[in-house]
C-alpha cells in the first residue's frame, strides 16, 4: 500500500480548518495546522506577532514543524494522511515579502513531496479576523495567489475546493480522492 499525503491549503479564513476537522471527525488521519501554536508560543515570550516581528524566525519554525509533520506522516500506517498546509506554504508566505530565505527552503519543498494538493479559494462571506489571523480580505486574496503559484512552481496542480457547506466541501475532497 502506497500512502498518499494530501495537503489542504488556502489563505486565511477560507474554511479549510473547519473541513479538516470534519475529515478528522470522519476517522481519517489528519495532521493539523501548526502556525497558531508557533504564534501562541511566541506570545508567551512577549512577541505579539512573530511573523511580523521576525518573519524569518517564524518561517524557520514553521519549516521545521511542517517537515516534522511530513516525516510523521511517513510513519503512519494509513492509506491517506491529510495535512493542514504543507512545506510550500512557508515559501509562499515568504514570497509575499521582500525577505531573502535560504536554499534549505527550496530543498525542503523539493524533497518533501505530497501526492495531492487541495486549495481553498478566498471567500468573503466567511472571512473573519481574530487574535492570530490579522489579514484583511484583500490580503487573503493575495495570499491565495501566492499559495497557488508556489505550489505550481514546485510541480503541483492544486485542486480548487468549491465554496459550499462543510459537508459539500468535505464530500468534494473525499470523492475526488475516491475514498468516500
Amino acid at each position: 500500500m502506497k500512502q498518499k499525503k494530501i495537503v489542504i491549503t488556502g489563505g486565511p479564513s477560507t474554511g479549510k480548518t473547519t473541513v479538516i476537522n470534519k475529515i478528522d471527525a470522519l476517522g481519517y488521519t489528519c495532521l493539523h495546522e501548526i502556525s497558531r501554536d508557533v504564534t501562541l508560543a511566541a506570545r508567551e515570550e512577549g512577541i505579539t506577532q512573530l511573523f511580523i516581528t521576525n518573519p524569518l524566525l517564524f518561517s524557520d519554525k514553521l519549516l521545521a514543524g511542517r517537515l516534522d509533520q511530513f516525516n510523521t506522516a511517513n510513519t503512519i500506517e494509513e492509506e491517506v494522511v491529510f495535512l493542514d498546509r504543507g512545506v510550500p506554504d512557508v515559501v509562499a508566505y515568504l514570497n509575499g515579502t521582500d525577505i531573502t530565505y535560504g536554499e534549505n527552503y527550496k530543498e525542503t519543498c523539493n524533497t518533501a513531496k505530497y501526492d495531492v494538493v487541495f486549495i481553498f479559494p478566498p471567500w468573503e462571506e466567511i472571512h473573519s479576523n481574530d487574535n492570530e489571523r490579522y489579514e484583511d480580505f484583500e490580503e487573503a486574496k493575495r495570499i491565495h495567489q501566492l499559495l497557488d503559484q508556489t505550489y505550481r512552481d514546485y510541480g503541483y496542480t492544486p485542486i480548487i475546493v468549491p465554496t459550499g457547506t462543510v459537508e459539500e466541501r468535505t464530500n468534494f475532497i473525499l470523492k475526488t480522492l475516491n475514498i468516500s
